[in-house]
C-alpha cells in the first residue's frame, strides 16, 4: 500500500460522519474500547486534556497547544474535521502525522479492521492515540467529536476536562434542549479531575456544578476567574471567549506541575498559527476585496460571526454559502442581512445541501442570490462582482471552507 492507496481505504471503508450523517455514529464505546485493547492501551501512556463542547474546540485546542509548545512541552494534538489534509487532525508540535506512520498503522492492522466495523473516526481516534503514544509525548490535547459521553475519545482519563459551550447543534444525537445537551458534554467530566467551563450559562451552570459535585471534581468557570486581555492572531470577537478558556486552562496544569511561564502564556497565544498550523478561523485568504472564510456552522457562532462581520467597513457583502442536508436553517437565514448578494453552493460531500434547495430557502425569506454547482464557481462569481472596498465571506460548512482555501 502507498499513501494514496491507504488514504482510499480509510475514506472509501469506513462509514464517516461527514459524509454520510447519521448512519456513521456509534451510541456506545464498545468499538473504540476494542480497538484500544488491540493496540495495547496506548491512551495510558500519556498525559492528555480533553476537550467537548459546541462552539471553540478546536480554537481552545490549537491556543492551548501553542502555550505548552512555547513551554517546550512535547504536544500531540487531536482535532476534527479536517479541511484540506486527513492529516491535520493528528499532529505533535504543529507538525503532521507522517504518511509512512499511516501507512504502516493500516497495513499491520487490516485484518482487524475488515474483521470489525469500526467507523472512520473510531479509527482515526486509534490512530492519533497510536502515534502519540509511540512518539512519547508529554500530553496531548484531545478534542471530542461529538457530544461527549459517548464519544470515541471519552476513553481517556485526562488532567483537566474542558467543556467550551453550549448551545444547539446534532439535536438528532445530542437532545433537543440545552440541558440534554449539556448533559452529554458533561459526560466528559471524570471522578476527581478539574473541569473548566468555558461559558457560563446561568440555565446550565448548576447542572455543571452538580456533576461536578458527584463526581468530585473541582469546576471553574473561565469567564469569571480570567480578566487580563490578550493579544492572539486567532481573530474574530469569538476567540474572546476560547482564549480565557485557554488560560484557565493553563493554569490548572500550572497547579499539576507544569512549568508555564506568564510569557509563555503571551506568546503561545500571539503565535498559534505558526505553532499549530490551524487553518479556517477567521482566515483572511484576499484583500481588495477583503474574503474572509469561517467554519462557524451552527446558529450561534454564526450569530457571533456575522454580527462582528456585519459591524465592519464596508461597500457590500457578498455571502458565499452551502450547508449539509440535516441543518435546520430556518432561523440561521434569518441571521444573514436581508441587503446583501448572495451565491449559494454545494459543498461536494454525500451530505452536502442541494445549491437550488438552499436557494429556494433564502428565497422564501427575502435574501435573494444565484446558484453554482461547486465552490470555486461561486467564489469565482463573487470576486467579479465585487468592488475593492466590498466583504466576501465564505462559509456556512467547515466543507465550503476547505474548497474555497
Amino acid at each position: 500500500m502507498n499513501y494514496n492507496s491507504t488514504i482510499k481505504w480509510i475514506f472509501s471503508k469506513l462509514p464517516m460522519y461527514q459524509n454520510i450523517g447519521a448512519a456513521a455514529y456509534k451510541k456506545d464505546l464498545k468499538n473504540i474500547l476494542k480497538l484500544s485493547r488491540h493496540l495495547n492501551n496506548p491512551h495510558h501512556n500519556f498525559k492528555s486534556i480533553h476537550i467537548a463542547g459546541t462552539n471553540g474546540k478546536g480554537s481552545t485546542a490549537h491556543m492551548i497547544s501553542s502555550v505548552l509548545q512555547e513551554a517546550n512541552y512535547k504536544v500531540g494534538l487531536y482535532t476534527s474535521p479536517h479541511l484540506i489534509d486527513f492529516r491535520e487532525r493528528i499532529k505533535i508540535n504543529g507538525k503532521m502525522i507522517e504518511k509512512n506512520f499511516i501507512i504502516d498503522f493500516i497495513k499491520d492492522n487490516i485484518s482487524f479492521f475488515d474483521d470489525n466495523s469500526f467507523s472512520f473516526f473510531e479509527l482515526s481516534v486509534g490512530l492519533a492515540f497510536e502515534y502519540f503514544n509511540i512518539n512519547s509525548v508529554d500530553i496531548a490535547i484531545i478534542e471530542a467529536g461529538m457530544g461527549g459521553r459517548l464519544d470515541s475519545t471519552n476513553i481517556i482519563s485526562p488532567q483537566v476536562s474542558v467543556i467550551t459551550n453550549i448551545s444547539y447543534d446534532h439535536t438528532q444525537f445530542l437532545g433537543d434542549t440545552i440541558t440534554k445537551i449539556a448533559k452529554e458534554k458533561a459526560g466528559i467530566i471524570k471522578k476527581g479531575i478539574p473541569v473548566i467551563i468555558g461559558e457560563n450559562k446561568k440555565e446550565i451552570s448548576d447542572l455543571f456544578i452538580n456533576i461536578a459535585k458527584q463526581k468530585e471534581s473541582e469546576i471553574l468557570f473561565a469567564d469569571k476567574l480570567i480578566d487580563k486581555q490578550y493579544d492572539c492572531d486567532l481573530k474574530g470577537v469569538y476567540q474572546k471567549m476560547n482564549i480565557k478558556t485557554s488560560v484557565q486552562t493553563i493554569n490548572e496544569l500550572v497547579k499539576l506541575g507544569f512549568i508555564i511561564s506568564k510569557e509563555n502564556i503571551v506568546d503561545g497565544l500571539k503565535n498559534v498559527k505558526t505553532n499549530t498550523g490551524i487553518l479556517g478561523r477567521w482566515e483572511i485568504i484576499g484583500k481588495a476585496p477583503l474574503i474572509i472564510c469561517d467554519v462557524a456552522h451552527n446558529h450561534e457562532a454564526l450569530s457571533i460571526v456575522l454580527n462582528h462581520l456585519i459591524s465592519m467597513e464596508y461597500n457590500k457583502i457578498h455571502f458565499v454559502i452551502g450547508f449539509v442536508k440535516d441543518k435546520n436553517l430556518n432561523s440561521i437565514i434569518d441571521l444573514f442581512p436581508m441587503y446583501a448578494e448572495f451565491y449559494f453552493t454545494k459543498p461536494n460531500i454525500e451530505r452536502g445541501m442541494d445549491q437550488l434547495e438552499l436557494q429556494n430557502l433564502f428565497k422564501s425569506k427575502n435574501r435573494i442570490g444565484n446558484s453554482f454547482s461547486n465552490v470555486k464557481l461561486a467564489l469565482k462569481s463573487a470576486l467579479n462582482m465585487s468592488k475593492k472596498d466590498d466583504i466576501i465571506y465564505v462559509g456556512g460548512s467547515t466543507f465550503v471552507v476547505a474548497e474555497a482555501m
